[in-house]
């Protein structure tokens, strides 16, 4: 009779502490995950994502204003496996209702999830965002999550049901105008974000 199989030791927070600056790493459910910095499209994309937004609805220029919109926020949320440990996620791009955060944190991390999250897409990161950290903003309740992919030229919008389940997606495609929740107060031209 064989040995039994070894189990797999858990990736804690000083793992993901550990990889080199020049990654991205994302530690769920004791799997710690290492990407390589994004590639020019998913970089343009997420930053003209970004600009349109954080000058709406931050700073209240041509829009509402009331949210926080920032750039690659670490997320630190409750592992629900290991109670000592946390969920490191690192979305492209989330905001906050300054209703429920009127004052950004004092440390590197934010443990309040956000109210909208957006991971732009990527050959190497696909699977993970929608496999792995969608799950993760279901549970934590982050209300509206995007998914922006720059090779397949679409936006898919996903809202969190009362059954803590996101979607299904309003899919949008190339150079549409659109409207698209939470954001809807704004039009946004999808073709910046492919350019």
């Amino acid at each position: 009779m064989g040995q039994p199989a070894e189990k797999a030791r858990r990736a804690t927070y000083a793992d993901l502490e550990a990889v080199a600056p020049n990654k991205i790493a994302e530690l769920v459910r004791g799997t710690l995950r290492v990407f390589p910095r994004p590639a020019p499209r998913h970089a343009n994309a997420a930053s003209s994502l970004g600009a349109d937004l954080h000058g709406a609805f931050q700073r209240g220029r041509g829009g509402p204003g009331g949210w926080w919109i920032l750039d690659e926020p670490e997320l630190h949320f409750p592992d629900p496996d290991a109670p000592r440990e946390i969920d490191s996620l690192v979305p492209d791009l989330a905001g906050w209702r300054r209703e429920r955060m009127p004052e950004l944190p004092e440390t590197a991390y934010f443990t309040l999830a956000p109210d909208w999250s957006c991971e732009v897409l990527s050959p190497s990161t696909a699977a993970f965002d929608r496999d792995e950290k969608m799950p993760v903003y279901a549970r934590e309740g982050v209300r509206h999550v995007w998914l922006v992919d720059p090779i397949a030229r679409t936006l898919e919008v996903y809202v969190l049901g009362g059954d803590r389940r996101l979607g299904p997606a309003v899919v949008h495609r190339a150079a549409a105008r659109v409207r698209a929740e939470p954001f809807d107060a704004i039009e946004l031209d999808l073709s910046a974000l492919w350019a």
